[in-house]
C-alpha cells in the first residue's frame, strides 16, 4: 500500500494595494476642458484656413500648449490610501508614505512637508478664500438657527472628524471637491486637508506606511511641450 504524497498549500493570492481615494479640483477641471476646446478649435482652424507658415505655427502652437494646459488643469491629483499619499503635480509625481510625512499644513497653499523639510505642494487643493468665507457664513447661519430653536447649531460639536470622515477615506466616494461646504462647515479644500492630517496622524507610525520618497518627473508631458517650444521658435527664428 502506497502511502499518498503530502500534497504543497495553495499558493496565497497576491498582496493588494489599498484602493486610493482621489482628490482632483473641479474647478481646474472645467477650466482646463474649456481652456483646450478654445486651443484645438483655434488650431485647428489655422491648420486648415491658414497661409504659408501659419498652419506650421499654429501645430507647434498646439504641440506647446495642449500638454502645459493638460499639466495644469487635468493632470493634478492627489491620491490617498492607508500606506502613503501620492502627489500628481503638473511635472511630477510624489510618493510619500505616511511615516515620511512630518506634517501637513494649510494656509494659503497647501503642502506636504517630508521629514527631510522639503516641502510638496498640492495643486489638486488649491485654497479658495471665497469657499472659506461662504462656508463660515454657511456655519454661522446653521448656529444661530440653532440657537433660536433652543439646540446646539449643526457645527456646534466642532467640525473635525474621525481618521476616515469627509471626504470618504472609510469608503464614501473621493473625487472632485468643489460647490460650499459641506457638513463640517468648511471650504471643500480645507475639509479635505482635515481628513489628511487625521489619517496621518492614525497611520504614520504603521509597519504599512513605511518607506522612501519616490519623486518621478512627467516626460509624458515635458517631452512633447519642448518639442513644441523647440519646434516654435526655430519657426519664427527662420522667419
Amino acid at each position: 500500500m502506497t502511502t499518498p504524497e503530502p500534497q504543497s498549500p495553495a499558493p496565497r493570492p497576491p498582496a493588494t494595494e489599498p484602493p486610493d481615494r482621489i482628490h482632483r479640483s473641479a474647478g481646474g477641471i472645467a477650466g482646463g476642458v474649456l481652456l483646450l476646446a478654445i486651443v484645438l478649435w483655434l488650431g485647428c482652424d489655422a491648420l486648415v484656413t491658414g497661409h504659408g507658415r501659419v498652419p506650421w505655427l499654429a501645430l507647434a502652437a498646439m504641440i506647446l500648449v495642449v500638454p502645459l494646459v493638460t499639466a495644469f488643469t487635468l493632470r493634478p491629483a492627489v491620491y490617498a490610501n492607508e500606506e502613503r499619499l501620492r502627489i500628481r503635480n503638473p511635472f511630477r509625481v510624489i510618493a510619500l508614505p505616511w511615516g515620511q510625512i512630518a506634517a501637513l499644513r494649510s494656509g494659503y497653499s497647501n503642502e506636504a512637508i517630508g521629514k527631510s523639510g522639503t516641502k510638496y505642494q498640492l495643486w489638486a487643493v488649491p485654497v479658495s478664500m471665497r469657499a472659506r468665507k461662504r462656508a463660515a457664513r454657511q456655519k454661522t447661519r446653521e448656529n444661530a438657527v440653532g440657537e433660536r430653536e433652543g439646540r446646539p447649531g449643526r457645527f456646534g460639536l466642532g467640525s473635525r472628524g474621525g481618521p476616515f470622515a469627509g471626504t470618504g477615506f472609510g469608503g464614501g466616494g473621493g473625487g472632485a471637491a468643489g460647490g460650499a461646504g459641506g457638513a463640517s462647515g468648511r471650504a471643500p479644500a480645507d475639509q479635505f486637508m482635515s481628513d489628511l492630517i487625521d489619517l496621518h496622524e492614525a497611520r504614520q507610525n504603521a509597519d504599512a506606511a513605511q518607506g522612501e520618497v519616490s519623486v518621478r518627473w512627467a516626460y509624458e508631458i515635458l517631452g512633447p511641450a519642448v518639442a513644441g517650444a523647440v519646434v516654435l521658435a526655430i519657426l519664427l527664428a527662420v522667419g
